[in-house]
C-alpha cells in the first residue's frame, strides 16, 4: 500500500437472541503509546475517529455492526506494521472499541495487514479475505474465520493455516497486489472476488474463482482494465437496482440491476456503470474510465479507499469513504491521530440510470438536537445572513433554494470544462449574475476564515448548467494546510426543482450533498479563529440576481459515543 492508500476492511453483523452487554473499552489495546494532546480543536463529534494514531478505511455488512479498520497502533502517521482495528455498533453513530481483530503475527503478513472484506458463506459463517505484506515485502492475500461462531462481537480471529491463498501472478509486480473485494456467488456455485492491480500502467481488476474459498484460481482474463489509468486501489464491484432504491445482496445477477465498478486511484473515488456478463467474465461499462473530471465520483472532496455493504437488515447498500488529513504529518503527530470515516452513506441509482445518488443514513438523525427553519426568505444581491441559535462547529443543515429568474443566467459551454479549476478561478468572492450562493461554514464573526458551500446557474447550449463548489482558499489563516477549492456540476435543471444542498458539519470536516446526493464534497479544514464556540455559519448571495431561500431547517448535533469506556447493551433484531 502506498502511504496515499487507504485499505478497505470488513464489518460484519450476527443477529442475537438476548440482550447482551459488553464492556466498552478493552484495557489491553496498544492505543497508549501515544501522547495525545489535551488541546483537540480539530477532533470531531459525531465522526468516527480512533481513540488516537492513524486511521483508514472499513467496510460492513448487517446487524450487528462490526467495524473492521486500518489502523498503526504505534503513532499517527502510516506504518510499517498496520493492524485491524476493531469497533461494534447497534446504530452506526455510537461505537465501542474491541481488541484488535488481526495483527502481523506470520510470516504471510509479518509486515503488515493491510486491507480486504468480509464475505458470508452458507450457514451465516463470516469470513476475512485480507491483503498481507509478508517477509519479502511481497503483497499476498489471506484467509481469517472466527474463533468462536457463538461471540456475537467475533472477537477473535484465526488465520488460515495455509495462508497465503492467493500470491501476485506472473507479470504483476509484487508490490502492486492488493485489496480483495467481498465475495460474491455465481450461477454456477463458485465464488469470485477481484483483487486491484496494474498492467503495463492500466489499472486492472484481477478476478479469481474458488468452489470452496479456499483454493483460488485466477481466470483467464481481468473482469475489467482501464486503460486511461494506473494503479487500482480498493477496488469494488457490486450490483444496484434498477426500478428500487432498496440495496440488493452482492450476488445478485438478473436484467433487474446495473452493477457499479469502482476503484480508487489519483486521491479520489472514481465508478463507472454497466452491465456483468457472467458467462465472458466481463464487465461491461457504460463509460469506461478517462482519468479526467469526465469521470463519475463517490466525491470531489476529500474521500477515498470507499466501501460499499448490503445491509440485509434495512434492505440498503451503505457505502464509507476514509477522509484523510488536509495538514502536515507534524500537525497529525502533534495532535496524536490522523483520518476519519466519513458518515455512512445510503447509495442507490438515481432514475435516470445515469449516476448513483448518495444521502447519510438515516441513524445520524437522532443525534439532532435544537432546531431553527426558514422558509421563504428573499437573499439579496451581496447578503450575508447568519443562522443563530445552534452549535455552528456541529450541525445538520438543509436548504432549498428557488432561482426566481434562470432566463438571467450567464451562458457557459461546458465541453472541456473543468468544474474545479472553473470554482477555483471563480472562487466564492466571485459576482456572477445566479451565484455564488450557499452557506459560510466554520466561519470566523468577521469571516476571515470561512468555508464557502455554494452553487452557480448558468445557461448551456440546450439546458441549464449548475455548479456546485465548496471553496476553500479563506479557510485557515494557517498557511501549511491544503486550501484546494472543489467542484462538480450538478444534474438538476433549476426550472423544474429547487437547488438543495445538506450539509453536515463537524468542527473541521463538512460533508455536502447537492441536488438531493447527486454531487457530493467532503472538506477537511483547520481554522484558527473559527473554533468551537468562535465558529458561525451563515447564508449569503454575492450573485446579482435574488434567490429564495424556499425552506432551510438546520439542528445543533449532539455528541456521538465513538471508542468510549461506557458499556452499550445490544438486542435481538
Amino acid at each position: 500500500m502506498e502511504i496515499s492508500a487507504s485499505l478497505v476492511v470488513g464489518i460484519c453483523c450476527v443477529f442475537l437472541s438476548s440482550l447482551i452487554e459488553v464492556e466498552a473499552y478493552n484495557q489491553n489495546i496498544h492505543s497508549l503509546r501515544v501522547i495525545v494532546s489535551e488541546n483537540q480543536p480539530y477532533r470531531t463529534a459525531f465522526h468516527f475517529q480512533p481513540p488516537q494514531n492513524w486511521l483508514n478505511g472499513p467496510m460492513y455488512y448487517g446487524g450487528v455492526y462490526h467495524l473492521f479498520y486500518q489502523y498503526n497502533p504505534y503513532g499517527a502517521v502510516f506504518g510499517n506494521r498496520m493492524i485491524w482495528a476493531h469497533s461494534i455498533s447497534y446504530d452506526l453513530i455510537n461505537w465501542i472499541h474491541l481488541n484488535h481483530a488481526i495483527e502481523p503475527t506470520e510470516p504471510f503478513d509479518i509486515n503488515s495487514c493491510w486491507s480486504g472484506s468480509v464475505t458470508i458463506l452458507p450457514g451465516n459463517r463470516p469470513v476475512i479475505l485480507y491483503t498481507g505484506v509478508d517477509a519479502n515485502n511481497h503483497q499476498v492475500q489471506n484467509l481469517a474465520t472466527p474463533k468462536n461462531l457463538s461471540d456475537p462481537f467475533l472477537r477473535e480471529w484465526v488465520k488460515f493455516s495455509k495462508n497465503p491463498i492467493m500470491t501476485p501472478p506472473n507479470g504483476i509486480k509484487v508490490n502492486e497486489f492488493r485489496d480483495p473485494t467481498t465475495a460474491w456467488k455465481g450461477l454456477d456455485g463458485k465464488w469470485r472476488v477481484i483483487i486491484g492491480s496494474e498492467l503495463n500502467n492500466h489499472g486492472i481488476a484481477i478476478l479469481y474463482q474458488s468452489e470452496d474459498f479456499v483454493s483460488w484460481t485466477k481466470y483467464q482474463h481481468p473482469l475489467y482494465i482501464s486503460e486511461e489509468t494506473g494503479m487500482w486501489e480498493c477496488p469494488d464491484f457490486y450490483p444496484v437496482s434498477i426500478n428500487s432504491t432498496n440495496g440488493v445482496d452482492t450476488s445478485v445477477q438478473n436484467p433487474s440491476v446495473k452493477h457499479v465498478m469502482k476503484a480508487s486511484f489519483n486521491s479520489h473515488d472514481y465508478y463507472t456503470l454497466g452491465n456483468y456478463d457472467s458467462q465472458m467474465e466481463r464487465f461491461i461499462s457504460e463509460s469506461d474510465f478517462t482519468g479526467t473530471s469526465l469521470d463519475l465520483r463517490y466525491d470531489y472532496g476529500k474521500f477515498y479507499a470507499s466501501k460499499t455493504f448490503f445491509d440485509n437488515v434495512k434492505n440498503r447498500r451503505i457505502l464509507w469513504g476514509w477522509v484523510n488529513e488536509s495538514d502536515s504529518t507534524e500537525d497529525d503527530i502533534g495532535k496524536g491521530w490522523s483520518g476519519l470515516q466519513s458518515i455512512p452513506r445510503r447509495v442507490w441509482l438515481d432514475k435516470s440510470g445515469k449516476q448513483l445518488l448518495q444521502w447519510p443514513v438515516e441513524e445520524i438523525e437522532t443525534l439532532r438536537d435544537s432546531q431553527v427553519s426558514i422558509h421563504g426568505k428573499k437573499l439579496l444581491s451581496g447578503a450575508v445572513f447568519e443562522l443563530s441559535g445552534i452549535t455552528a462547529a456541529q450541525a445538520d443543515v438543509e436548504v432549498f433554494f428557488e432561482v426566481p429568474e434562470p432566463e438571467e443566467a450567464e451562458f457557459m459551454d461546458p465541453t472541456g470544462v473543468d468544474p474545479q479549476l472553473f470554482c477555483g478561478k471563480e472562487n466564492a468572492s466571485g459576482n456572477g449574475r445566479l451565484g455564488p450562493f450557499g452557506l459560510l461554514t466554520l466561519a470566523s464573526k468577521d469571516l476571515t476564515e470561512q468555508t464557502a458551500i455554494f452553487f452557480r446557474v448558468f445557461r448551456g447550449p440546450s439546458r441549464y448548467i449548475v455548479l456546485m463548489c465548496s471553496d476553500q482558499s479563506r479557510s485557515s489563516l494557517r498557511k501549511e494546510v491544503d486550501k484546494t477549492t472543489f467542484g462538480a456540476f450538478v444534474d438538476i435543471d433549476p426550472r423544474l426543482e429547487k437547488i438543495s444542498l445538506r450539509s453536515l458539519i463537524d468542527h473541521s470536516i463538512v460533508e455536502s450533498y447537492g441536488g438531493e446526493g447527486r454531487t457530493c464534497i467532503t472538506n477537511r479544514v483547520y481554522p484558527m479563529l473559527a473554533s468551537d464556540e468562535g465558529m458561525h455559519l451563515y447564508l449569503f448571495n454575492n450573485g446579482s440576481s435574488s434567490v429564495l431561500i424556499s425552506r432551510l431547517d438546520a439542528w445543533s448535533m449532539k455528541k456521538a459515543k465513538i471508542n468510549g469506556k461506557e458499556s452499550l447493551r445490544y438486542r435481538a433484531t
